[in-house]
């Protein structure tokens, strides 16, 4: 987090005071307890992780996520038992680096997981970022696992991003840069290689501010969400199209999003110690079809095809206001600690 995003965030705060934004939230309030209906969402237990900052769910261990810190932690993962919030593994990564920024996790055919070192605090200046791939464990306890390390370079310079996701079918690495007025969708090349640089390359924009993203299981659909919005795209072969807007719940720090191992709910993850993941109906019902759900009753829909803001994305604008202030606080307590 830098401390332009909480002097941002603290001018939308000032623009939601002024448009009455906290009276739209007291009307609103009401609907907030169905986050603990049904028994999807879950709390991370394990005092270690204070900055989950990605979220995949697994396949092979079914009922499991996989987060990580953002920085400041070691090169591990955690396996996150979404039945009881508790860790039941942690994961040391060999064979690679000091991480600098790890903002993405992602699980790739063959149970392989991606994990994105793609984070620039520096605001882009980093001639280069990393990814790191290693097999999911058959059994799930704290062992040490080899990973591979794969440099990675962007083809119109660096930049700042969150968002790395891999292509369930065709195991294809993509990176969305993270940019408060849109960014790209990155695509990289058909095989990395781990001896020299892999160079993304801008192939579609996407209208969001975006902090992770995630496919569904199928590979048919692109969730994007942000600190205040969400947009579900249909992958349409890579040429991305813009289906609608998401209703992302309202977090401390929206960090993360990962579907559900079935498709049918999308998981929304935040930042901070005992940090809450959010579930969500996907949109079209997990189906993969690119339908769209009926809007309304608190569950993620896509809405408003082709329209909306980039920087709201389906968040109402007293969720937005609080959302703010949350960001202004978070942010500036995170700016003085990384100095």
């Amino acid at each position: 987090m830098r401390r332009s995003f909480a002097v941002r965030a603290g001018a939308l705060f000032t623009t939601a005071l002024l448009t009455g934004a906290l009276t739209a939230l007291a009307a609103s309030a009401a609907p907030a307890a169905r986050a603990a209906d049904g028994d999807k969402g879950f709390t991370i237990e394990d005092p270690r992780i204070t900055e989950s900052s990605g979220l995949a769910a697994s396949r092979q261990h079914p009922g499991i996520y996989w987060t990580h810190n953002d920085s400041d932690d070691g090169p591990y993962l955690y396996a996150v038992d979404s039945a009881t919030g508790k860790t039941v593994a942690r994961i040391t990564l060999a064979g690679v680096g000091t991480p600098r920024d790890v903002e993405a996790v992602s699980i790739g055919p063959g149970n392989e997981i991606w994990v994105g070192d793609i984070g620039d605090n520096l605001g882009g200046t980093w001639k280069y970022v990393w990814i790191y791939r290693l097999p999911e464990p058959a059994k799930l306890v704290d062992r040490t696992v080899k990973a591979t390390q794969y440099v990675v370079k962007y083809s119109d310079g660096a930049r700042d991003a969150e968002s790395l996701l891999v292509h369930p079918r065709t195991g294809r690495v993509y990176i969305i840069d993270k940019k408060e007025d849109g960014g790209h969708l990155y695509e990289g090349p058909a095989d990395l290689s781990a001896s020299g640089a892999n160079i993304f390359e801008p192939v579609a924009p996407v209208d969001l501010w975006a902090t992770d993203a995630a496919f569904s299981p199928d590979g048919t659909q692109l969730a994007v969400r942000g600190y205040f919005g969400g947009i579900s795209y249909a992958w349409n072969g890579g040429k991305i199209k813009r289906e609608g807007r998401l209703d992302v719940p309202l977090q401390r720090q929206g960090e993360s999003v990962s579907y559900s191992a079935d498709g049918a709910k999308l998981m929304y993850g935040s930042e901070g110690a005992g940090s809450s993941v959010v579930a969500e109906d996907a949109p079209g019902g997990g189906s993969g079809s690119g339908s769209e759900s009926p809007s309304g009753g608190g569950g993620s829909s896509a809405s408003e095809k082709g329209g909306g803001s980039s920087a709201g994305g389906g968040v109402t604008a007293g969720a937005l206001a609080v959302a703010a202030v949350c960001a202004v606080l978070f942010g500036f307590r995170r700016f003085r600690r990384r100095g």
